[in-house]
This record gives structure tokens, C-alpha cells and sequence, in this order.
């Protein structure tokens, strides 16, 4: 279960990349823009302002992030991202932080391609930091003798869960694309206690908090916390630094 108030602790920090992948779409006019994985639509509004003349299709797979898209006047439905399917008039679609969570997406983009129409624009952004000491530690500690049986078959995102953007650059060029690819690591400056375990809390951690009990999830937390701690330490100042790494692309179809 999502929960988009944890979600928006970090707003600042989460929406950056999202301008930045964004700001490289030079789309002046599209018929219809879609934000796959909307989340709790407040950047999705973002879209509609800059392009005000647009159809604005939004959706989320999270019924809780589709109620606080809602709330915000977005229109969003609940959809899987694996079902969406591009209509004639698709110029535009945004997907930021969304396909990590889904194995074998570069079919998925691959496909998305075919069905687009002439010079639409296919824009996403995905987490590249699944070797990191937050992922890394997590992974450890739901694999350990204490944790394992109770976690059963919760899948984490290993480091193979997404592709570089020399990966996405091959796939999407060879489908006929123009394609811009980048990666970006953001020094994130936190603040609070446990901000890291916070963050990712909002994300990372979504399996586990689904797998768990209330008691046994506050225990999980607290074991990991001192991991993060040590691999994360407070300056001086009481902030963290929390270096993050992301994989940009931005393809227009042939």
C-alpha cells in the first residue's frame, strides 16, 4: 500500500528529477499528455499547466496515490502501468519513478514505440541506486534468519531492476528512436532523525511494510535503522547528506 503522505515528506527532493527529465521534452502543442504512475498528482499538475491546450490522461496503480490525485482535481484512474495502451492523439508520456517496479519494462517500452504515433515523445526516469548501502542493507536484513520466514516472498529490487542509460539509449535507438539518456546523482541534504530510513520508507520499503504486521514492521524499522545510521551519519550541522542516483531518457518516435 502506498502512502501518499509519507510519499510527499520528501516532495522538494522527489519532484527535482521530474523537472529536470520534463524540461528536456520540447513538445510545444500535444494533443493529449499522459503521466503514467501520477502518484498523489501534484506534479501531474505541473503538466497541465505548461501545456494548458492538452488532454491530460493520468493513472496510478496505487488506489490510495488515484484518491489523493482526486483531491487534487486530477482525473486520474486506477490503472496498471503493464495495461496502459497509447490512443492516436498520445504526444507526450511522462513516467517518473515508476518502471522499476515493473521486470521486463523494456518491453514494455519497446511496444509502446510501435503504438505511439509519429514524433510523440516518451519521457521516464528511474531510480539507479539499487546497490546503495540503503538497498543493500534492506536486502541483507529481510534475507536474514529473523526476518526471512516472515517476509515470505516479498520481492525487493535488486541492481539488475533497471538499465543504464547506455541500455536505454541502445534499446530505444534500435527501435527507430531519437533518444537522450543521462544519469544524475543528487546529493540529497536531510534532515530530521533517521531521514534515510524515512525516505525510503516512502518507496523502497513499501513491500515490507505490506508484508508485515504493525509490531513486527516497527521492529524491522528498528533493526535497520542503526544500519543506515552508520552508512548514512549526521553531520555536524544535524543534517545527512544521501547521495541518489537516477537514469533519465527522453525518445521521440520515429
Amino acid at each position: 500500500m502506498w502512502d501518499p503522505t509519507q510519499y510527499l515528506a520528501f516532495a522538494d527532493h522527489r519532484s527535482r528529477p521530474f523537472f529536470d527529465l520534463v524540461a528536456r521534452v520540447s513538445a510545444e502543442d500535444p494533443r493529449r499528455v499522459v503521466d503514467l504512475g501520477c502518484g498523489p498528482g501534484n506534479l501531474t499538475a505541473t503538466l497541465a499547466e505548461r501545456w494548458p491546450n492538452a488532454v491530460l490522461e493520468a493513472s496510478d496503480s496505487s488506489p490510495e496515490m488515484v484518491a489523493a490525485a482526486r483531491k487534487r482535481k486530477i482525473d486520474a484512474v486506477m490503472l496498471d502501468v503493464r495495461e496502459w495502451q497509447p490512443s492516436a492523439d498520445t504526444d507526450v508520456v511522462v513516467s517518473n519513478a515508476v518502471l522499476q517496479w515493473v521486470p521486463g519494462h523494456d518491453e514494455l517500452l519497446a511496444r509502446w514505440v510501435k503504438q505511439l504515433p509519429q514524433g510523440a515523445w516518451l519521457a521516464f526516469q528511474v531510480p539507479g541506486n539499487f546497490d546503495a548501502h540503503s538497498h543493500v542493507r534492506t536486502r541483507e536484513l529481510a534475507a536474514s534468519d529473523a526476518w526471512r520466514d516472515r517476509l515470505g516472498p516479498v520481492v525487493l529490487r535488486e541492481d539488475d531492476a533497471v538499465l543504464d542509460p547506455v541500455g536505454y539509449a541502445t534499446l530505444l535507438s534500435e527501435a527507430g528512436c531519437e533518444v537522450d539518456a543521462w544519469e544524475t546523482t543528487y546529493l540529497q541534504r536531510l534532515t530530521g532523525e533517521d531521514p534515510v530510513l524515512e525516505w525510503i520508507t516512502g518507496t523502497a520499503l513499501r513491500p515490507v511494510r505490506d508484508a508485515l504486521s504493525d509490531d513486527d514492521w516497527q521492529r524491522f524499522r528498528a533493526e535497520l535503522a542503526p544500519k543506515l545510521r552508520s552508512d548514512y551519519p549526521q553531520r555536524a550541522d544535524s543534517t545527512t547528506w544521501f547521495p541518489f542516483r537516477r537514469v533519465f531518457v527522453v525518445a521521440r518516435t520515429p
